[in-house]
C-alpha cells in the first residue's frame, strides 16, 4: 500500500511538469521558426548530398551534412530557440504558476529545457537521417570508404550532445540574463570565437569544429574502436584510376571536391568516443545545474 501511495505521490507531482513539457513542445512545433528550420535542414541536406552524390565518398559526405549542426549555421538557431523559455515575456507568465505553487522553478525549468531538448533533437534527426541512410544504402559512381552501423549511430549521439550543451548554454544565459535579444548576441560572442580558439588546438572533445573534421574517422569505427580494414586504405594512384576509367570512355571523372580536403583524418587518429562524449555531456549537466540554481535565486 505504502508502495501504491508514493507512486501515486510522484505521479501527481509529475503531472504539472508532464503538462508544461506538452505545452511548450506542442508550441514549438506549430512556431514558424522551428517548421521554417525543419523545411531549410532538409533543403540544404538534400542540396549539399545531390550537389557531392558522385564526388565524395561515405564518411566525408555524412559528415558535411551533420557540420551545419555544429559550426554554422544551424546552432544560431538553437541559440535562439533555448533562450525563450527564461527569459522576457515568458517569465510573467510562468511567474503566477510558480508562485502559487501547481509547479515548482526546478520542475517548470526541466520540463522547458527537455521540450526545447526533443524539438531540436527531432529537427536534427529528421534532416539528416533518412539522407544518411539513403547514402549508405545507394550505388554511387564514387570509390567507397566503410562507413560502419555503429560509427553512424555514435556520431548522430555526439553531434546530438553537442546540441544539448548548446541548449543547456541558451537556458544559462537567458536565465542571467533575461532579455531574450541580449542573451542571443553574448551567446553567440562567446560561443563561435571560443569554438574558433579551441579549433586551433585540434580539441575535437571541446571544439564543435574540430569535431565536424573528426567524424569521418569515427564513421570507420567499428563497435570496439577497432579499424575495420586497416590494410584497406586507398592510396592516391588507385583513386585516380578509379575516377579516371570513366572519362576513358567520353564520360566525366568524378574528382573530389575542394572542400574534402575540410576532413583530413590524420590529426585525429587518436579519436576517443568516451573522452569526447564526456568532453559535452559533463558541461551539459553543469549548465543546466547552474540554471536550476540560477533560477532558484532570481525574483520573479
Amino acid at each position: 500500500m505504502a508502495s501504491t501511495a508514493s507512486e501515486t505521490s510522484l505521479a501527481v507531482r509529475l503531472r504539472p511538469c508532464l503538462a508544461v513539457w506538452q505545452h511548450d513542445l506542442r508550441g514549438l512545433w506549430q512556431s514558424r521558426l522551428v517548421r521554417l528550420w525543419l523545411a531549410a535542414s532538409v533543403v540544404l541536406t538534400l542540396l549539399a548530398t545531390a550537389g557531392n552524390w558522385g564526388n565524395m565518398a561515405d564518411a566525408p559526405l555524412i559528415a558535411l551534412l551533420l557540420m551545419p549542426y555544429l559550426v554554422f549555421p544551424w546552432p544560431f538557431v538553437v541559440i535562439i530557440l533555448s533562450v525563450t523559455p527564461v527569459s522576457g515575456a515568458r517569465t510573467e507568465t510562468l511567474a503566477d504558476g510558480i508562485l502559487s505553487r501547481p509547479i515548482t522553478r526546478h520542475g517548470y525549468l526541466l520540463a522547458t529545457w527537455a521540450a526545447r531538448l526533443v524539438a531540436v533533437l527531432g529537427v536534427y534527426l529528421v534532416g539528416t537521417v533518412p539522407a544518411i541512410a539513403m547514402l549508405t544504402l545507394a550505388q554511387r559512381p564514387v570509390l567507397q570508404d566503410h562507413v560502419t552501423a555503429y560509427g553512424i549511430i555514435t556520431s548522430l549521439c555526439v553531434v546530438g550532445l553537442v546540441l544539448t550543451l548548446i541548449v543547456s548554454l541558451g537556458f544559462l544565459a537567458g536565465t542571467l540574463l533575461r532579455k531574450p535579444l541580449l542573451a542571443v548576441v553574448v551567446l553567440v560572442f562567446v560561443w563561435y570565437p571560443a569554438n574558433v580558439v579551441l579549433s586551433a588546438f585540434s580539441l575535437e572533445e571541446f571544439s564543435p569544429i574540430s569535431l565536424s573534421q573528426a567524424i569521418p574517422v569515427q564513421l570507420q569505427v567499428e563497435p570496439f574502436g577497432t579499424n575495420p580494414d586497416p590494410d584497406g586504405a586507398v592510396n592516391s594512384e588507385a583513386l585516380e584510376a578509379a575516377v579516371g576509367m570513366p572519362s576513358d570512355f567520353g564520360n566525366a571523372s568524378s574528382k573530389p571536391t575542394p572542400g574534402s580536403a575540410y576532413f583530413e583524418t590524420d590529426k585525429f587518429e587518436d579519436f576517443s568516443l568516451l573522452r569526447v562524449s564526456l568532453g559535452y555531456a559533463l558541461p551539459s549537466l553543469a549548465v543546466v545545474a547552474l540554471s536550476v540554481f540560477c533560477f532558484y535565486r532570481r525574483d520573479l
